[in-house]
């Protein structure tokens, strides 16, 4: 079977209406995530737009899942780039990494604002949220063409189109 490679792009509502909609792009390497996630105003069928006008290096971080059988070792993680606002994506990579068994490298572009605002824990768990329900329906194979519908949020994805890539804005 010849490797394949492919990315799905979503536009995710929060349940809480005092936080902003959020795009989710996942790019499916061989063994591995790229995830791109940030705030977006971008209605649900321009969603592929959204990675375009964000920032791929505000909060970046890779974690590589253990290969021992022991799960008490912490997946390898570093962070690529951050600033002195952010540090969300490195534990969150690593928690995808342990429960995904994958590389895991994560871009979280959020706007800094919320966290000055006390919203900040309520937006980093609706993006790990998205993030799991994204994944795990990756990981049930192309079959599934229906977003999940999971409590807290709706989810809807977005043909974008091929040519379209954020992963050198930055």
């Amino acid at each position: 079977m010849a490797p394949h490679i492919s990315f799905r792009t979503r536009h995710v509502r929060p349940a809480d209406p005092s936080l902003p909609a959020l795009a989710l792009q996942v790019t499916h390497l061989i063994d591995s995530y790229m995830l791109w996630v940030g705030t977006t105003d971008e209605t649900a069928e321009e969603v592929y737009k959204a990675p375009l006008q964000g920032n791929l290096a505000r909060d970046w971080a890779c974690a590589m899942p253990a290969r021992d059988l022991n799960m008490n070792i912490p997946p390898a993680a570093t962070s690529l780039f951050r600033t002195s606002s952010s540090d969300a994506a490195l534990s969150m990579a690593q928690r995808l990494a342990r429960r995904f068994k994958k590389q895991i490298f994560l871009s979280i572009d959020l706007p800094p604002a919320f966290d000055s605002m006390g919203q900040g824990a309520k937006l980093i768990f609706a993006v790990e949220k998205a993030v799991v329900d994204m994944l795990k329906e990756m990981e049930q194979g192309p079959h599934m063409t229906q977003p999940s519908r999971a409590k807290g949020y709706e989810a809807q994805s977005a043909a974008a189109p091929t040519h379209r890539r954020p992963w050198l804005r930055g």
